[in-house]
């Protein structure tokens, strides 16, 4: 069964290659086509040539071409070769066809001239490097080089270290230790908060993660992290790491300071009309370039990470996707102290997690099936998974399946949500089949869990819908949004097509007349 397995996976590999082969000869053939059209209407613009008469010989330059980028591996899967061997190879095949341009044209019964062809290929020959760059780039910033990290299962774990008073001497150490990176009152607030005095407690102020792993497991109760986040190299795996450090409900303490903090900061240092310029490029560099798939990786090789900009819910939902559960937030002049527990072993980590403009939430649709919904990104990154902590937080969802006062969503996002602008997207799940265009909206799980058991099943008999009877009845208790709800499925499913007609027409009346917004 190894044998067959292995046979298969050499298999795969070469239609794979075989497919690269194809696809970038096809593409050399469409850009020299391109090339031979321009060249073409210039001829006949010019002295109204008798263009026909140099189909034999593009022709033959375009199967030269083909043939010697063949021979010299120009067509290698892009994964398998450098971005300089791809260069070489390029170079030669384009030496080659200049070379047989410059001798044999003039051999030819054709007015073409031999430097019109050359130029040609520098053209074709330029427009393939850009073609390489781009495949060469792409498979630097999507193939990281270290790999995802493997949660290992464990079993349930208890402190080993007694609990015990340090040494003055200790005490001292660690005071001196902490005064280093921060001041007088963070360490008295520590000392009281996470017990620096124990032996039970550990401080550690190391921006390399790796400094984590020379902890023996399960010795400490606590563990404080003095490293600033936002330098801090590879945030998901250092607390995955100290997860993995930790006994059972083991405490972790971490600080970084807010991008709040930084945006005050830039508004308030330069004068009114060009602040919001600045902050904007500030913005980009520091929070949308780590964010973006194809500058990801070049912007962490460039910066290593340090000084990046972090938001509290980014922070809080890395924790909570690490496996951590927060207890206490405390800000000390320009930073912040988090205060958790683990909870649980971590989600299973991706080699990169990126948060582009659009992003697929999981929604409980028809025979409660979970599909994914498009949707613009109004949140802050890891703002998922601390949907429950800011529901308790805030004293539970509203009607809309939100917090109130949610300070996950950015100053953006909210104008976005005014005007249903992030919803746009779901015009592609429409196009799939996944909703129709009236009826119940479809509901995150959470959302779901909250509804009562017979609403439940009544709602997953149909398709959730984009125009929803909420913005119809205006309901303002979850009782009311019930009834509403309730009302419009016993239509619906008494008269489908009526039904989805009438609530059409009554939303649309209702978007004008009461300028109704979505949440």
């Amino acid at each position: 069964m190894a044998n067959v397995k292995v046979m298969d996976d050499i298999l795969d590999i070469q239609q794979r290659g075989r497919t690269t082969h194809y696809r970038r000869m096809a593409s050399d053939v469409v850009v020299w086509l391109i090339a031979i059209v321009a060249c073409i209407l210039w001829r006949w613009l010019d002295d109204k040539s008798e263009v026909w008469s140099y189909v034999a010989l593009f022709a033959g330059m375009i199967a030269v071409w083909v043939m010697t980028g063949w021979l010299m591996l120009l067509y290698r899967p892009y994964q398998e070769r450098s971005f300089r061997m791809s260069l070489l190879s390029l170079i030669g095949t384009a030496l080659v066809e200049i070379i047989l341009c410059h001798f044999c044209i003039p051999l030819l019964s054709v007015s073409l001239s031999p430097t019109v062809a050359i130029w040609m290929v520098l053209i074709v020959g330029a427009i393939d490097t850009v073609i390489i760059a781009c495949e060469h780039y792409w498979k630097y910033a999507t193939n990281m080089t270290v790999p995802a990290m493997t949660i290992e299962q464990r079993e349930n774990a208890v402190v080993k270290r007694e609990d015990v008073l340090r040494s003055p001497e200790s005490v001292e150490s660690i005071h001196q230790s902490v005064l280093s990176v921060t001041n007088e009152e963070a360490y008295a607030m520590l000392c009281e908060k996470a017990h620096l005095n124990s032996r039970q407690t550990k401080v550690v102020c190391d921006r390399d993660r790796f400094a984590f792993l020379q902890i023996p497991d399960y010795q400490y109760m606590t563990l404080v992290d003095l490293t600033l986040l936002n330098d801090a190299k590879g945030i998901n795996r250092r607390f995955c790491i100290v997860n993995r450090k930790l006994p059972d409900d083991g405490r972790y303490v971490c600080c970084y300071r807010p991008q709040e903090y930084m945006k005050q900061k830039l508004l308030r240092q330069y004068p009114p009309v060009i602040r919001w310029v600045v902050y904007t490029f500030y913005f980009f560099r520091k929070r949308v370039l780590p964010r973006m798939l194809l500058t990801s990786r070049l912007y962490y090789d460039v910066t290593h990470g340090k000084k990046r900009m972090l938001s509290k819910t980014e922070v809080l939902g890395r924790l909570y996707y690490c496996g951590f559960e927060v207890d206490e937030i405390i800000p000390m002049g320009h930073i912040e102290y988090v205060f958790a527990h683990r909870k649980s072993q971590p989600y299973p980590q991706e080699q990169i997690k990126v948060y582009g403009p659009l992003i697929k939430l999981p929604r409980v649709c028809k025979n409660k099936e979970i599909r994914y919904f498009y949707k613009f990104r109004t949140m802050h990154p890891y703002a998922e998974y601390i949907q429950k902590y800011v529901f308790d937080a805030r004293g539970g969802m509203d009607i809309a399946d939100k917090s109130n006062d949610d300070w996950r969503i950015t100053s953006w996002g909210r104008v976005m949500r005014k005007y249903w602008l992030d919803e746009l997207p779901m015009i592609l799940n429409w196009l799939k089949g996944d909703v129709k265009l009236v009826g119940v909206r479809p509901l995150s799980q959470t959302m779901f869990n909250s509804y009562p058991e017979w609403l439940q099943d009544k709602r997953t008999l149909v398709r959730p819908g984009l125009i929803p009877p909420f913005y119809i009845d205006h309901p303002e208790t979850f009782d009311e949004l019930f009834a509403s709800e309730d009302k419009y499925l016993t239509e619906y499913l008494a008269h489908p097509i009526r039904t989805d007609i009438k609530y059409f027409f009554l939303t649309m009346r209702s978007i004008l007349t009461r300028k109704t917004h979505s949440a």
